[in-house]
């Protein structure tokens, strides 16, 4: 059953990296306003997973929950091909999001390069963002966020 899972968890990690090198294309190539406000999106996002009963199958149906994983990327990742910028924002801050919290506990060494690979974008987004951070992280203490 371990070799099973081993080989879940690596179909797993290959399918993540194949969307991922897309979704860092796109944000790489996003203007420094659209970096912005993508890194306030997934903030939001990665806050209402994290709320969920089951934070990485957020964007899932509620009938799909004994998936091998969840659809929230699948979902994040077509938005984020759209040719509307409002629903690529969207799109690419729900696959993060959502890869975020699958991967953030994996207890196999094959997906872990992919949680370090969204935290290093999720950083740049911050970064990005500068002191627009600070504006939201006030707005989310003084109790405005619900």
């Amino acid at each position: 059953m371990q070799i099973v899972t081993r080989i879940i968890a690596m179909v797993r990690a290959r399918q993540l990296q194949r969307q991922f090198s897309q979704i860092d294309r796109t944000v790489a190539a996003m203007p420094a306003k659209a970096r912005a406000r993508l890194g306030v999106m997934t903030l939001r996002e990665i806050g209402q997973a994290s709320k969920s009963e089951f934070p990485h199958l957020y964007g899932t149906e509620p009938g799909a929950r004994y998936l091998p994983w969840g659809q929230g990327t699948d979902v994040g990742f077509s938005r984020a091909q759209s040719d509307n910028p409002e629903v690529a924002l969207r799109g690419i801050s729900l696959w993060l999001a959502v890869a975020y919290h699958e991967t953030k506990d994996s207890a196999h060494a094959s997906v872990q390069p992919q949680h370090r690979q969204v935290l290093r974008v999720l950083r740049e987004l911050r970064d990005a963002s500068g002191e627009q951070v600070d504006a939201v992280a006030q707005w989310m203490r003084s109790g405005a966020a619900a």
